[in-house]
């Protein structure tokens, strides 16, 4: 008698759901799966929101992780202990990053007396050119135009009075903030050089022994990305830097070094980054040279560009890091709206890491994670212990 009961509500549930049209069920499946997916990255992003100040600098220290870590791969395998291994590479790291820091400050200093009288030059052919070029502006106008852009200047003098003063205050507050992410993140890659592979053996071990190695590989070949994502962007950047900063000193741009030196930084940051740099470029070109070496500039631009996008990137990333520019473009603007510029220098890595990785779990015909070449290996890469994962 009972089962009769059970099985008579059963029969009502299957005719009510048989009465649903089946695009409808599909769809109300998938529905509630996509809410609970996007329920999940809502409270990814606001925790690495929340933890931004941890989560920026170990970012950061990850990249500089794969950027040194083949270094001290090297050293280790040539018999220096692994502990001055990372002590060298680390020291050396920082020592050059400070020696082009300061050349970059003191090509700036140098050269702002030759902006100042080019921008002033530049400044009088721009007045001469919109009067007796093709607008024909009267000098009345141009002083009119002039005094109002002055005047609008002078009703905002409190405001950015206002804004500066708070903005003191703020940075004070700021600067210790950047003091002590810089040093989490110097002590972060200091662990990440030299004690690696034993991070990764613990992180590891909290996933199940079914999938474990699985997981190992996917995350091998996702640091393996990694190190090539940072290798080719950085041979990207010098040849950017390069490049431009040749053409600028040949045109004669005041500033070419340092403007080099911003090409290098933004190249960081794919296809926005060199486009605003060059722009930069342009700009100054237009304003301290005038307007064909300012389009002798952007030709130059373009052509080192086009040498990235379409010969330096493919042939130094390769498949195991191809991004669709869509994709990258997207990347960038979803963590510059989230983080400003650490969530745009992060967000293509991350991408790649995940991309690689992904690709790795759900290929069923992966190999062993002994067969695993060692070049592609994380723990082969980060560390210079070279110590199997349990």
């Amino acid at each position: 008698m009972s089962s009769r009961r059970q099985e008579q509500p059963s029969k009502v549930r299957r005719e009510v759901v048989e009465q649903v049209p089946y695009g409808l069920r599909v769809g109300a499946a998938l529905s509630w799966r996509f809410l609970t997916l996007c329920g999940a990255l809502a409270v990814l992003v606001f925790l690495v929101g929340y933890f931004a100040s941890l989560v920026i600098p170990v970012g950061i220290a990850l990249l500089l992780a794969a950027l040194m870590a083949p270094a001290v791969k090297h050293l280790v395998a040539w018999k220096v202990p692994g502990w001055a291994a990372t002590t060298i590479v680390l020291v050396g790291g920082l020592l050059l990053v400070v020696g082009v820091l300061v050349s970059v400050v003191a090509a700036f200093v140098n050269g702002v007396p030759e902006l100042q009288a080019k921008v002033v030059v530049g400044i009088d052919q721009i007045k001469d050119w919109l009067v007796h070029g093709p607008l024909q502006l009267t000098p009345q106008d141009l002083d009119q135009y002039v005094g109002r852009f002055v005047e609008m200047l002078k009703s905002n003098i409190s405001t950015i009075a206002t804004n500066a003063v708070n903005t003191t205050v703020t940075t004070a507050v700021g600067v210790g903030e950047l003091l002590t992410g810089f040093l989490l993140l110097l002590f972060t890659l200091i662990f990440f050089l030299h004690d690696g592979s034993n991070i990764w053996s613990f992180l590891t071990r909290g996933v199940p022994i079914r999938a474990r190695k699985r997981v190992d590989v996917a995350g091998r070949r996702g640091f393996a990305s990694l190190v090539s994502y940072v290798r080719a962007t950085v041979v990207v950047a010098i040849v950017d830097a390069v490049g431009i900063g040749i053409g600028l000193a040949i045109v004669g741009v005041p500033l070419a070094v340092p403007l080099a030196a911003l090409v290098f930084l933004a190249a960081f940051v794919p296809i926005i980054g060199s486009l605003i740099a060059g722009s930069v470029a342009v700009l100054v070109a237009l304003v301290a040279n005038g307007p064909i070496e300012a389009l002798i500039v952007l030709i130059i631009v373009i052509a080192v560009m086009q040498l990235e996008s379409h010969v330096l990137q493919p042939l130094l990333l390769g498949k195991a890091v191809s991004l669709h520019p869509l994709a990258v473009i997207l990347v960038i603007m979803g963590g510059l709206s989230l983080a400003g510029i650490p969530g745009a220098l992060l967000g293509v890595p991350v991408l790649a890491v995940l991309n690689s990785a992904i690709r790795s779990l759900v290929n069923e015909d992966d190999p062993d994670p002994e067969l695993v070449d060692p070049t592609n290996r994380a723990d082969a890469v980060v560390g210079g212990k070279g110590e199997e994962p349990a």
